[in-house]
């Protein structure tokens, strides 16, 4: 029998898949991508007996190779927030989907976990902008406002590091970054001790000046549209960026497009987060769009349809 872990390369995979190892320590296979890479069950290879994990990518876009997996006797533990569609029904699949706008995997696996492990569920909820639910999960802790300042950068720039068109766009693919965190009980501990935090931070410090000098391509009083230029920065800062407006203008929605040379946009999309709906709605209107309620993205818009995809955006959040 072998374990294989699959798990979205964004802080949330990365931080849900941390807390698991630390409570139920083993080797395994990991299987992962960029952030936008989430049709990861394609390049499973299990058969009968083996046990699989699933960490914050949606089953609706793998259901095809979960079934497939399942049909080989293949046991999967799936834990995820995204849109799901129709979960099969399967005595070797045991689902915890919770697709509530106001949570994330790791505080999914938190919940699962009995908090065993809160202080990297906060870190991870952080990072994928749950800001409001990693205070409510960190109350308990009496936790200091350093502290918590601290697990809110974690989280960002491990967020940070999952985007990209390639993993060459990457400072660490997320297989290498999973393993630098796996000795670390203590997220402190980590970002004292270990040079890939400094690295990431020093990054995410350097490419989020460049991206707060870009000005808005449109805006209003509900919706702003930036666009990105071609560029390594761009590719890497757009999510967290995306996720910077949205805590500063909170009843606002935040589209990100980054240019291409491929004739496409990539697109990051923010609901407000006074009203976090509609995300995921939006963006499957359009090839390669998916997404959460809150946050959602089209992998590649087609610059033919850049107009198409302003006005269902307005019409969407006005």
């Amino acid at each position: 029998m072998k374990q294989i872990d699959v798990f979205n390369g964004d802080a949330d995979g990365i931080c849900a898949l941390q807390q698991l190892r630390l409570a139920k320590p083993l080797r395994s296979t990991l299987v992962t991508g960029i952030k936008r890479d989430i049709k990861l069950l394609d390049r499973v290879e299990a058969v009968d007996g083996d046990r699989v994990t699933v960490l914050d990518i949606s089953l609706d876009k793998n259901r095809d190779a979960l079934v497939r997996l399942l049909d080989s006797g293949v046991r999967v533990t799936y834990f995820d927030h995204h849109f799901a569609g129709d979960i099969p029904d399967s005595p070797s699949l045991s689902a915890h989907i919770d697709t509530s706008a106001d949570t994330c995997t790791s505080l999914i696996v938190n919940r699962y976990l009995e908090s065993a492990h809160v202080l990297w569920a906060i870190a991870g909820a952080f990072g994928d902008n749950m800001h409001q639910a990693a205070l409510d999960a960190a109350a308990p802790l009496s936790l200091s406002g350093e502290q918590l300042n601290e697990l809110q950068h974690l989280g960002e720039c491990l967020n940070y590091n999952g985007y990209g068109l390639t993993l060459d766009d990457l400072h660490f693919t997320p297989d290498t970054l999973f393993r630098a965190l796996a000795p670390y009980a203590d997220p402190f501990a980590f970002i004292e001790e270990s040079g890939e935090f400094r690295k990431l931070a020093d990054g995410y410090a350097e490419d989020i000046a460049h991206a707060r000098k870009v000005a808005p391509h449109m805006e209003d009083a509900h919706t702003c549209v930036h666009i990105l230029p071609d560029e390594a920065w761009a590719r890497r800062v757009s999510g967290v960026y995306g996720n910077e407006l949205a805590r500063n203008h909170p009843d606002r929605a935040h589209a990100l497009l980054t240019e291409s040379d491929q004739g496409f946009y990539r697109v990051s999309v923010r609901a407000p987060l006074s009203n976090k709906e509609h995300a995921d709605t939006l963006c499957m209107q359009f090839p390669t769009g998916g997404g959460r309620k809150g946050a959602a993205g089209i992998n590649e818009l087609s610059i033919d349809m850049f107009d198409n995809f302003i006005e269902a955006f307005q019409a969407t959040y006005r």
